[in-house]
């Protein structure tokens, strides 16, 4: 990932810059060394190497992870270590016959071949570097049923709602021609990465890196960071938007993902982990027939998809006629707020308190709560 954390260095004992509480990988092979302490860098996981089961003893106990490669579980002379969990045999491909049974005497709870289990060895190493997961991490998507139908400052809405009663939120823009969500908020020239600059090894994020990174905007107590798209550069990818939904979910944040109707660029991913999908539908004939489509793109990723309809109706078709129509459960009215297009040109957002975008994100927010805790 670019403009993140300072890659670890390696030390005079082979691993890496120590300061703090250590991975300890158990070495023979240097080539599953040298992958390990790549993944390591990625997530900014320190760590200590040692070449042996022996030589590993004195920090069996008290590291917070143990990687022991292949070989070395493969030595001739057993070494009888205590029992204790997060311990990972890591191997170069496939596991060799009896790597199974000899990780299992070191006590180990899983085999990973390397290259292509590295997402988990980079997960592991992310829970040392951010700790256990916390309660309370949520994701809400939102997507307009036709072009121009509100979605994106609806999500902007719900994300300065909940900022203001003390949330920190993460604000993904997932769409690459809906304009930037950082010009919504009038902070396209605030220093920050966005995304044709995030660079994602195996859909892994170090979510304190990425935060740091990233333009902001604070509201009452709470503070949004927006991931905007640019006006140049390739679109974010499924990886991309998987890693960041799933370790912003992990450290408890609240996460709104502005989608593009055809949920291209990866953006099916951020539907598909989401909470619940709020579709924004104007009460228009042509607007119902146009969000059928989408609605039917995102039963296909399993989302929870609940309606909220903006108003006025040029033909007087009722909310309540909109939903039967896309066959989606109506969750809110949002009528137009006065004025509010006018500041958004001016480069301010910021929504009446008791206005009818305040309301509907409240909603929103009220109705999020209510959903099962999604499963760790």
């Amino acid at each position: 990932m670019e403009a993140g954390p300072p890659q670890a260095r390696p030390a005079e004992n082979g691993g890496t810059t120590v300061t703090g509480n250590r991975a300890l990988v158990v070495a023979a092979d240097t080539v599953v060394l040298d992958e390990v302490l790549r993944l390591a860098a990625v997530a900014n996981c320190e760590t200590e190497c040692v070449p042996d089961l022996v030589a590993a003893r004195a920090r069996w106990k008290e590291a917070p992870l143990v990687l022991v490669d292949e070989v070395a579980v493969a030595e001739d002379d057993p070494v009888h270590l205590p029992p204790r969990k997060g311990v990972l045999v890591v191997c170069k491909g496939p596991p060799a016959p009896g790597t199974w049974q000899r990780a299992f005497a070191v006590g180990a709870q899983q085999v990973h071949s390397l290259p292509d289990d590295e997402t988990a060895v980079l997960k592991a190493f992310a829970e040392i570097v951010e700790g256990p997961a916390r309660p309370g991490g949520r994701v809400l998507a939102v997507v307009g049923g036709r072009g121009g139908a509100g979605a994106s400052v609806l999500a902007a809405g719900i994300a300065t709602t909940a900022a203001s009663a003390g949330e920190n939120v993460l604000l993904i823009d997932c769409d690459p021609l809906g304009g930037g969500l950082d010009v919504l908020f009038g902070a396209e020239n605030h220093q920050g990465l966005r995304w044709p600059a995030l660079r994602v090894d195996s859909g892994q994020i170090l979510l304190s890196a990425l935060e740091t990174a990233l333009p902001h905007r604070d509201y009452g107590t709470g503070r949004i960071r927006f991931l905007s798209t640019g006006e140049k550069g390739p679109d974010p990818s499924g990886d991309a938007i998987a890693g960041v939904v799933t370790s912003a979910r992990r450290a408890g944040r609240l996460v709104i993902c502005d989608l593009p109707r055809h949920l291209g660029g990866g953006a099916a991913e951020a539907a598909a982990r989401a909470d619940l999908v709020l579709v924004v539908v104007p009460p228009e004939v042509r607007a119902c027939s146009a969000a059928k489509r989408v609605v039917d793109l995102l039963r296909r990723t399993g989302a929870d998809v609940r309606l909220i309809v903006r108003g006025p109706s040029p033909g007087d078709l009722t909310a309540a006629y909109v939903s039967a129509t896309v066959d989606v459960p109506l969750l809110a009215e949002l009528r137009t707020e006065r004025r509010l297009a006018h500041a958004i040109e001016k480069g301010h957002f910021h929504p009446k308190p008791h206005g009818p975008l305040h309301t509907t994100a409240s909603t929103a927010l009220a109705t999020l709560t209510t959903l099962p805790e999604p499963t760790p």
